[in-house]
């Protein structure tokens, strides 16, 4: 890994940030919108249920699982980008 200080700062930074807004996406997800919003989602239908009681139930965890998926996708990118990918 040949990356000055400055890089490395770079590439934190960056991370963190992705990092933050993906806790953000999840946390409005499980938080706002199965929690806090429910009152206001709970006329609407959504796959036979409310989307409140949805979000709550399974809407969550499949937010999750793409939340996973996109900072895989994204940290390979950040990796390619300053330089620190995996070498095997």
């Amino acid at each position: 890994m040949s990356a000055d200080h400055k890089d490395v700062a770079g590439y934190w930074k960056a991370n963190v940030r992705l990092i933050l807004g993906c806790l953000v996406v999840w946390a409005i997800s499980s938080l706002g919108f199965a929690v806090l919003l429910r009152p206001l989602l709970m006329g609407i239908p959504f796959f036979g249920a409310d989307l409140g009681f949805w979000f709550g139930q399974q809407g969550a965890i499949l937010t999750f699982i793409a939340i996973i998926f996109f900072y895989s996708w994204r940290m390979n990118k950040l990796d390619k980008e300053y330089g620190v990918g995996e070498e095997g």
